[in-house]
């Protein structure tokens, strides 16, 4: 009933600006300042030089506060910079002016100009001589003191959690910036920038559940993409040895804090190196970025410190399983006692699972939340590593790492696997795996096995995980703080 009598109360103003002839959503509208710009350059001036400088200034942004005193008020206006104070005075406008202003509400998007001045309270102000409606907002904006908190309706309304949250904003420029730096760091490397497909014929490269499009026109099922690696490694075999891609992909799983069906990776593949080339690359990679957000390699996520500082930690996963899980090193190497170790410690696993998934299961359970500095850990079993070069000392082993902060995966690479043999191999036991009933194991890719017949050169390849990083990088709880639109179930009502 509330709303009801605000949007009444909205509609009555909406109708008397329109027979004043005022148009509320005019389209030359040109403000030729932010509040960042007059705030840098005049801010630290005083009124004798404010009155010097004799310039008119124009902003446009959302009004967001109005003290008013009956023929003058103070308002507050937001840009994409910031906010400014506003003085308006019945005096100093036109009547079509201050008409507009008496018929305003917070939320309405306002178009001021005039000079500049401080107040008694020495806060920088505009003082109007021009004020127009540009955009008139029918709805309220949630109450200023409570504002939005409600997780669901910021999510769902991130339009409005932008406007009343400023950290939201500061946020996602924050993962811009990020961004923006992974790329000057790519192209500094030599690493050329590409686009893949999203829509492909069979969902390959990593181990995960799609999502099932199809095509009309050429009666084909597709997969949206959950990872762009075998064609980024096509690309690598017909002669571009440094690639990259900054790539959406969808995975069909549960959703949690830190996973998201739709995600963005740092995807990239280096001829001519190895997964150990490729950790002392991520060390740089992160130094890079730390050092440009926080001046430096200490940074707090949920109330702990971390510590980019490199060398980072090194260890293998037989290494992590025996210090951090006490497994016994013979438990490594026997399936039947590294099944009732599982089993013991909560982890769900089958009899006809293979030593090294039962491996991994424990690794999943009992170590990843115990690394919380930045940690390599590397060698990984080689039934969960289809796509992977097998190590040369151990070759139930793979030359791979993934990266670990606070407990979390951020990234994983490998030296690639290049042998088409080898490769047809994996992809055959994958499909026996797929009989078993694992959905999320790689299918047959003739066209794949095909492409590294004509030789793919020696090549390390690795994904990083953007919204991780973004989520370290701005003490972020949820993923879906900072993804602008994340998914969520269509509401009923």
């Amino acid at each position: 009933m509330e709303d009801n009598e605000l949007l009444k109360v909205r509609r009555e103003k909406i109708a008397a600006l329109k027979e004043a002839g005022i148009d509320l959503y005019p389209n030359d509208i040109r403000p030729q300042h932010t509040t960042a710009e007059i705030m840098e350059k005049y801010g630290a001036l005083q009124g004798e030089e404010l009155a010097k400088v004799g310039q008119n200034f124009s902003v446009a942004g959302r009004l967001m506060a109005v003290r008013d005193f009956g023929k003058a008020a103070f308002i507050i206006i937001q840009d994409r910079k910031g906010q400014i104070q506003c003085y308006v005075a019945k005096n100093n406008l036109d009547d079509q002016g201050y008409l507009v202003f008496k018929k305003s509400d917070i939320g309405d998007i306002i178009y001021v100009a005039g000079k500049l001045f401080r107040t008694k309270t020495n806060e920088l102000t505009i003082e109007a001589a021009v004020l127009r409606m540009a955009a008139k907002s029918i709805r309220p904006l949630p109450e200023k003191w409570h504002g939005l908190t409600d997780i669901e309706t910021r999510y769902r309304q991130r339009h409005l959690d932008l406007i009343v949250n400023p950290r939201v904003k500061e946020v996602f420029q924050r993962r811009s910036r990020i961004i923006e730096l992974i790329r000057e760091y790519m192209n500094k490397h030599d690493f050329l920038e590409v686009e893949t497909p999203m829509m492909q014929p069979r969902a390959g490269g990593a181990l995960a559940r799609p999502f099932k499009t199809h095509h009309n026109a050429l009666d084909m099922d597709f997969y949206l993409r959950i990872a762009p690696e075998l064609y980024l490694k096509r690309l690598v075999t017909g002669g571009m040895e440094r690639v990259y891609e900054i790539n959406k992909n969808f995975r069909n799983e549960g959703i949690s804090t830190f996973h998201n069906p739709e995600f963005t990776m740092l995807e990239f593949y280096w001829s001519y190196a190895t997964y150990e080339d490729l950790m002392l690359f991520t060390e740089n990679l992160f130094v890079h970025i730390a050092a440009q957000i926080f001046g430096g390699m200490k940074f707090k996520y949920a109330g702990q410190e971390i510590d980019l500082t490199p060398p980072w930690k090194r260890i293998s996963v037989k290494e992590a399983l025996v210090e951090l899980a006490g497994m016994k090193p013979a438990a490594l190497e026997d399936h039947a006692e590294a099944l009732a170790f599982a089993r013991k410690s909560g982890c769900e696993v089958k009899e006809a699972d293979s030593l090294g998934k039962v491996l991994m299961a424990i690794f999943d359970e009992i170590v990843e939340k115990k690394l919380i500095q930045p940690t390599f850990v590397t060698h990984y079993p080689v039934e969960v590593s289809p796509l992977s070069r097998r190590s040369a000392k151990d070759k139930n082993l793979t030359d791979r790492f993934e990266l670990y902060i606070y407990g979390k995966e951020l990234a994983n690479a490998f030296s690639e696997l290049n042998d088409p043999a080898d490769q047809r191999e994996r992809f055959e036991q994958q499909l026996k795996d797929r009989e078993t009933g694992d959905d999320e194991a790689h299918e047959m890719d003739e066209d794949y096995i095909r492409t590294l017949e004509y030789a793919m050169p020696p090549t390390a390849g690795e994904g990083i995980g953007i919204d991780r990083l973004v989520m370290f990088f701005t003490d972020s709880p949820s993923i879906r703080d900072v993804i602008l639109f994340p998914l969520l179930r269509t509401k009923t009502e």
